[in-house]
C-alpha cells in the first residue's frame, strides 16, 4: 500500500483528487526533469567538442581546463537522466515511499564529477607553469572562450527554469553549475588576451584560477547534496506549513511537524492537538483538512500524513 493509500484508509474512505493530481504533476515533472537533461546534454557536448578541437590547435592549458569541465558538466546529466526515469516508478512494499531518492542519489555523482574536474583542471596548470609551451591560434582560443560562455549561459537558464518549476533542487543546481562554467568560459578569453599581450603566464594562471572556481562550487554543491540525503529543508517552507496547520479549524496546537523531500516532491507528517471533547469522526474531519491545507498551501508538497491526538 502506498502511502497515499495509507493516509486514504486511515482518515475515511473520501476520495481526494489532489492525490490524484499530485502523481499526474510529479509524472509531469519527471517528463520535464528527462527532457531538460536531454536538451543541455546534447547543448553542452556539442560546446566542450568545440572547444576540445582548437585545444588541439592552441595548445591553451586555460581552454583545455574548461573544455575538460564542460564535457564532465555534460555527463552529469547522465546520472540525472537515470534518475528521473526510475523515479518515475510506481512505490512497492518493499520501497513504500517509491523511487524519488535516486534523484538526491545522482547529486552524489555530480560532485565526483566536479572534483575530477577540479583534478584534471589543476593539474594541467601547475603541468604548464613548471614547463611552459607556447600557446597558439589566440582568436581562436577567445572564440571558444565564447563559446563555452554562450553554451554554458543557455543551458544554466533552461536548467534553472525547469529545476524551479518541477522542484527539483538537483536540477537547478547543476543549472547554477552550468552558469559557473560559463563565467569560467569568459576566464579563457582573458586568458587569451594576457599571452597576446605578452604575458606567458597568464594562460596557465587562467587555469587555476578556473580550478578554484571549480573548488568552490564543489563545496556548495556537496552541501546541498548533503542536506537532501540527510533530509534537510528549507525551515521557511516547516514554518509555513506549521502556519497553515495552525489556521485549521479545530486544531489546538502543532505536536510535531516533519518534512522531508524524495527527488523533486515533498512529503510531511503532522502530529496534531485538537480538542478532547470532538467525536471520532470530527477528529478526523479536522486530519483531512490539514491534510488538504498543507497538499494545496505548501508548493512541491504531495502528500502528507496527519495524527490527531486530543488536547
Amino acid at each position: 500500500m502506498t502511502i497515499r493509500g495509507f493516509v486514504a484508509e486511515l482518515f475515511g474512505a473520501h476520495n481526494h483528487s489532489h492525490h490524484i493530481h499530485s502523481a499526474d504533476d510529479g509524472m509531469e515533472s519527471s517528463a520535464a526533469g528527462i527532457r531538460a537533461v536531454k536538451v543541455s546534454l546534447a547543448a553542452l557536448a556539442v560546446t566542450a567538442l568545440l572547444q576540445l578541437a582548437v585545444t588541439a590547435m592552441s595548445g591553451s592549458v586555460a581552454l583545455l581546463a574548461d573544455s575538460v569541465h564542460n564535457l564532465g558538466d555534460a555527463m552529469t546529466a547522465l546520472p540525472l537522466w537515470v534518475a528521473f526515469a526510475v523515479g518515475r516508478r510506481r512505490a512497492t512494499r518493499r520501497y513504500t515511499y517509491g523511487y524519488g531518492r535516486a534523484e538526491d542519489l545522482a547529486g552524489l555523482f555530480v560532485v565526483a564529477m566536479i572534483a575530477v574536474s577540479a583534478i584534471v583542471a589543476g593539474w594541467q596548470a601547475i603541468d604548464r607553469l613548471v614547463d611552459p609551451r607556447p600557446v597558439e591560434h589566440l582568436w581562436w582560443v577567445g572564440a571558444a572562450g565564447l563559446i563555452g560562455f554562450a553554451g554554458n549561459e543557455i543551458v544554466a537558464s533552461y536548467r534553472i527554469r525547469v529545476g524551479r518549476r518541477i522542484g527539483s533542487a538537483a536540477l537547478e543546481a547543476d543549472g547554477v553549475h552550468a552558469r559557473t562554467d560559463g563565467l569560467t568560459s569568459l576566464a579563457v578569453v582573458a586568458g587569451a588576451l594576457g599571452v597576446g599581450l605578452g604575458w606567458s603566464w597568464a594562460d596557465p594562471a587562467v587555469g587555476l584560477a578556473i580550478t578554484a572556481a571549480i573548488a568552490v562550487m564543489l563545496r556548495s554543491t556537496a552541501r546541498d547534496v548533503w542536506r537532501r540525503l540527510m533530509d534537510g529543508i528549507d525551515p521557511a517552507l516547516v514554518e509555513q506549513a506549521e502556519r497553515l496547520l495552525a489556521e485549521v479549524p479545530g486544531v489546538v496546537a502543532v505536536r510535531q511537524l516533519r518534512m522531508r523531500w524524495i527527488g523533486h516532491r515533498i512529503h510531511a507528517e503532522a502530529d496534531l492537538v485538537v480538542d478532547a471533547r470532538v467525536t471520532i469522526v470530527a477528529g478526523h474531519e479536522i486530519a483531512h483538512e490539514a491534510e488538504h491545507q498543507l497538499t494545496h498551501g505548501v508548493p512541491k508538497l504531495s502528500s502528507a500524513l496527519v495524527h490527531a491526538y486530543p488536547a
